[in-house]
């Protein structure tokens, strides 16, 4: 491990992408009921978190999470389409949420999603949760609900235990952040498999497709290297196309960062390192897809369709890349051509980013962001009833392992509340 920072002894101010669009021979695919389920999904996210502001509001629509879906499960019908594009949104919004998050705060959110999914119909809080469901449980209950009926025990269970993971993987992430190092590329990619997201979305092809792969089949050797190739191959495109975005708010975790730090490597050799990567990881995938065993005609045919899934996830995610304005802006389509990316500066004032990914986003009933204030600032904005219930319950739980900051806490909350009770018609009346 090395301390977070960025390389910047040559201070480039550009570089070119590789052509990962034209070596990908797949064929491109679209629902043809992708844009209006696209519409209802985003609509679906933006009515449930009523605190985004404009700029995320913005981001969010700019960002067609369900335009991806459309593209990757471009057979599916317009009603399990809707349940993936709702995931394909949730997901970007657990990012979002998860950003800049303390490690505390990513086990509490942890529980609270996987909290729905296992006990999907009603909520039943358990170690620190609150008793009233957060707004991260609420979404995911809602769109699990919804696609349980019709989910296959095997691809639900491959769901839930690869969104545990994905959730493990945020922690290692956090707290590689909190203090602040750089891992090694053996590391990275180890988790970088996980934080991608990408596994949930492989049980979710099952999902889409009415299928559900045998756990013989599911666990073989040659499907997994698929899957796997899969995931590299969204992933290390992913950190080449995000790159920008992320060098301008000081992102360490991609793989960029850690082949210029450790390895030598200049921005551009970096970029085309990790290019000829997924080039290689495109070939080794057909390769293994002429390699599948037969299982009968039964299973080959739910197998055969299960591989196309995820090669339109292939090719369907390195089109989209340059579609979404996540990493590109409004000149992703010219980008997709010509290939050459202008440095952003780096940010030094704005903490939220032109893209959604990175950017908390509070609501009232999500999970809360840490609270950074000093005692003199806490006990201004208590006094004052500006302080939420849902950070000064972040604060009660940071100071339980003090019992006397625990019990100050919890009898100002409830003092809090009642001032609220008696004061807050005379608040209302003179305001």
């Amino acid at each position: 491990m090395s301390q977070s920072t960025l390389p910047s002894d040559d201070k480039p101010t550009s570089f070119i992408l590789p052509d990962l669009v034209s070596h990908c021979t797949f064929k491109l695919s679209y629902n043809p009921h992708g844009d209006e389920i696209a519409a209802q999904s985003v609509k679906w996210l933006d009515t449930n978190c009523p605190d985004l502001n404009a700029k995320q509001r913005r981001a969010l629509y700019g960002l067609q999470a369900g335009e991806l879906t459309a593209y990757c499960y471009n057979t599916a019908t317009p009603e399990r389409l809707r349940v993936v594009s709702d995931f394909m949104n949730y997901l970007f919004h657990l990012d979002n949420i998860s950003d800049g998050m303390m490690t505390r705060e990513t086990d509490v959110l942890a529980d609270v999603v996987m909290n729905a999914l296992w006990l999907p119909e009603r909520y039943e809080p358990c170690k620190d949760q609150p008793a009233e469901e957060l707004n991260p449980g609420k979404l995911a209950r809602d769109f699990w609900a919804r696609g349980i009926p019709d989910c296959g025990p095997g691809a639900q269970a491959r769901f839930k235990e690869t969104l545990g993971l994905f959730f493990e993987s945020v922690n290692i992430q956090t707290r590689a952040r909190d203090e602040g190092v750089i891992p090694d590329l053996e590391s990275y990619i180890d988790v970088r498999r996980d934080t991608s997201g990408c596994k949930p979305c492989w049980a979710l092809i099952e999902y889409a497709l009415d299928i559900d792969l045998p756990d013989f089949v599911a666990e073989h050797p040659v499907i997994a290297a698929l899957n796997q190739g899969t995931n590299d191959l969204v992933t290390w495109s992913n950190d080449i196309f995000s790159f920008n975005v992320e060098q301008s708010r000081g992102d360490t975790h991609n793989m960029i960062v850690i082949l210029m730090q450790h390895h030598g490597h200049s921005l551009q050799s970096a970029i085309d390192y990790v290019g000829d990567l997924c080039q290689q990881t495109i070939d080794t995938f057909c390769s293994n897809k002429n390699n599948l065993p037969s299982w009968g005609p039964e299973i080959d045919d739910i197998v055969a369709r299960y591989v196309q899934g995820l090669q339109d996830w292939i090719v369907g995610s390195l089109h989209w890349s340059f579609q979404t304005h996540r990493y590109f802006g409004a000149e992703g389509q010219a980008i997709k051509k010509h290939r050459m990316v202008k440095l952003l500066p780096l940010q030094t004032n704005d903490p939220l980013p032109p893209s959604p990914s990175p950017a908390p986003v509070p609501s009232p009933e999500s999970t809360p962001e840490p609270v950074k204030m000093g005692k003199s600032d806490r006990k201004e904005r208590i006094t004052h009833f500006t302080i939420s219930d849902e950070e000064l319950w972040t604060l009660i739980k940071s100071e339980r392992e003090q019992p006397t900051n625990f019990f100050v806490s919890f009898v100002t909350l409830a003092l809090t509340q009642l001032a609220r009770i008696v004061l807050g018609p005379i608040f209302a009346f003179t305001h």
